[in-house]
């Protein structure tokens, strides 16, 4: 019998089986590696989740649901971490609407518009602004750009005064330093970082989509909408995502001009405090229970990082099963 004879046809030539019968040492090297890996980073996320809420379990069992109050007052043994809660997702919000149009503009200005040559040095400046300090924002913000919204914040104050929705959100400011301000700055914090990763995602769209929507008579906007968007969607929310998990972790920058006040309210321009501000404020004289709540709060911040990334995978997953199906 021949080999051609012996052979079956429903396993097509060249296939797969043959090569991973006998796959090289080094290709098994890197997947026990790539895997191994892969594990690890698991493994260390569910250490620190389980380390820092045995740490975090005295302030949950003393005080339970109430953890979820408005009242936080270490001198009376208060330990109420909405406000913080409410902070933290103030500034990350203003940060996210601020940002997230500015950076996908630039990267689609910088991959669609700009010629290389042009192009290279803006990508230059951008990547330098990602890696600057965040405690260098912060005490340019407390020190230059606070005092100079502060004049900002009174005109606009005195704009809407009377104005029933707009008066509460910017009300007559108290200072410069406000959930709005710390918004900004997060705002310019991410902007380099977002813009990065949706620039390196959208250069990785095929040119023949791009030339065959241009083919068909196709204009820049329309381009963009029916061949660049959907290739990278996915990756451009990946990048707002990173995004919103820098700013809704950050700490010396939040805590140098968000004003340093627990308190939950409307008004924009008004001091307010968030998570990571109050644990680097209050973790290096705290104690007991007191120690326990500001570790409760690193805790909760994981979790509430962990349930808006699902949120945000599902919708990314649903409209690709939308895109399939259609």
């Amino acid at each position: 019998m021949s080999i051609a004879a012996k052979a079956d046809p429903a396993i097509p030539a060249g296939s797969a089986t043959g090569l991973s019968e006998r796959r090289p040492l080094g290709d098994r090297t890197f997947q026990i590696v790539a895997l191994g890996s892969g594990l690890l980073v698991l493994v260390i996320l569910v250490l620190i989740a389980v380390s820092t809420s045995q740490q975090a379990s005295l302030w949950f069992s003393t005080y339970g649901w109430k953890v979820f109050t408005n009242d936080w007052d270490p001198a009376a043994n208060h330990f109420g971490a909405l406000a913080f809660i409410y902070g933290t997702l103030v500034t990350s919000v203003i940060a996210i609407i601020m940002a997230v149009p500015v950076s996908v503009g630039i990267a689609l200005l910088l991959t669609q518009v700009v010629p290389y040559r042009w192009s290279r040095p803006i990508v230059y400046v951008i990547d330098l602004l990602a890696v600057v300090p965040s405690v260098v924002w912060g005490l340019w913000g407390i020190l230059v750009f606070a005092p100079w919204l502060n004049h900002i914040y009174a005109n606009i104050g005195s704009a809407v005064k009377g104005i029933p929705i707009l008066g509460n959100l910017f009300g007559p400011p108290t200072s410069g330093a406000s959930f709005f301000t710390a918004g900004v700055i997060l705002a310019f914090m991410i902007t380099p970082i977002v813009t990065s990763l949706s620039r390196e995602v959208i250069a990785t769209v095929p040119a023949i989509d791009i030339e065959g929507a241009y083919a068909l008579g196709a204009t820049r906007l329309e381009m963009i909408r029916g061949a660049v968007w959907p290739h990278s969607q996915g990756g451009i929310v990946g990048s707002v995502l990173l995004g919103l998990g820098r700013a809704m972790g950050e700490t010396i920058a939040a805590a140098l001009v968000i004003g340093s006040s627990a308190q939950i309210t409307s008004h924009l321009f008004a001091p307010g405090d968030s998570m990571p501000a109050v644990i680097a404020n209050q973790f290096g004289e705290a104690s007991g229970v007191f120690r326990s709540a500001l570790i409760g709060l690193g805790v909760l911040l994981f979790a509430i990082t962990i349930i808006i990334n699902l949120i945000a995978r599902g919708i990314v997953d649903r409209s690709a099963r939308r895109k399939r199906g259609a």
